[in-house]
């Protein structure tokens, strides 16, 4: 990838339609000096069929597609849950878990559903409680694929981070979105909605990922 191509351009577009994400990427593209667009700001670009079988796929998929269609580089990244009670699930579901169009309060409710009825026929261990009597319920990772496409080179940027934590039964904090909520993080013995903006771009699989992913783009 071209230096010109990407960074002589003064904003970023981010092939998300999802505020939060907007938000994590504002924030972590600044040192870059960049501001951020999205998808919220070209609402003639159609859903994106996410058909890919990982999460890597599915961002290559979002960042090519909407980098044709705008002719200016694009970020994409596709991220999700998985949980080892589950076999992994949801994964690149993650997003849909409760069905198309779910909230994110229909996602939590159908895995804390799904990880109780397993409990319920004891086909993990348990893990115990936190203080406050909330139930530990499954080990889990968060994962994150980030890739950069620029339809001038064809090329691509690609990095991946991941964090792990556990699952509980109940939320622990008002921040964050998606599974945030019920993501324990052991390390810091706090829910991963209960951390800062700043908190949570240090240790989030996305953090991570973008971390990754910004000094490729100041030395590309």
């Amino acid at each position: 990838m071209t230096r010109h191509s990407v960074l002589s351009h003064e904003v970023i577009v981010v092939a998300t339609k999802n505020a939060g994400k907007v938000k994590e990427f504002a924030h972590a593209l600044q040192k870059l000096g960049k501001t951020t667009a999205s998808l919220l700001d070209y609402p003639q670009i159609p859903d994106i069929v996410e058909d890919g079988e990982t999460f890597a796929a599915n961002a290559r998929i979002k960042a090519k597609t909407t980098a044709e269609a705008l002719g200016v580089p694009v970020l994409a990244d596709d991220s999700g849950l998985r949980v080892t009670a589950l076999g992994g699930e949801p994964g690149v579901y993650s997003a849909r878990y409760a069905g198309e169009g779910a909230t994110d309060g229909d996602n939590n409710a159908k895995l804390i559903r799904e990880l109780k009825l397993m409990l319920a026929n004891k086909e993990q261990a348990d893990l115990g409680q936190l203080p406050d009597g909330s139930q530990l319920l499954s080990h889990a990772q968060f994962v994150c694929a980030l890739a950069l496409y620029d339809p001038v080179t064809g090329l691509f940027v690609e990095v991946e981070g991941t964090v792990d934590g556990v699952i509980t039964d109940a939320p622990h904090g008002s921040g964050g979105f998606g599974y945030d909520p019920l993501f324990w993080l052991p390390g810091l013995n706090r829910g991963m909605a209960e951390l800062s903006k700043e908190e949570k771009q240090e240790i989030s699989h996305r953090g991570q990922a973008l971390r990754r992913l910004l000094p490729l783009l100041e030395q590309a």
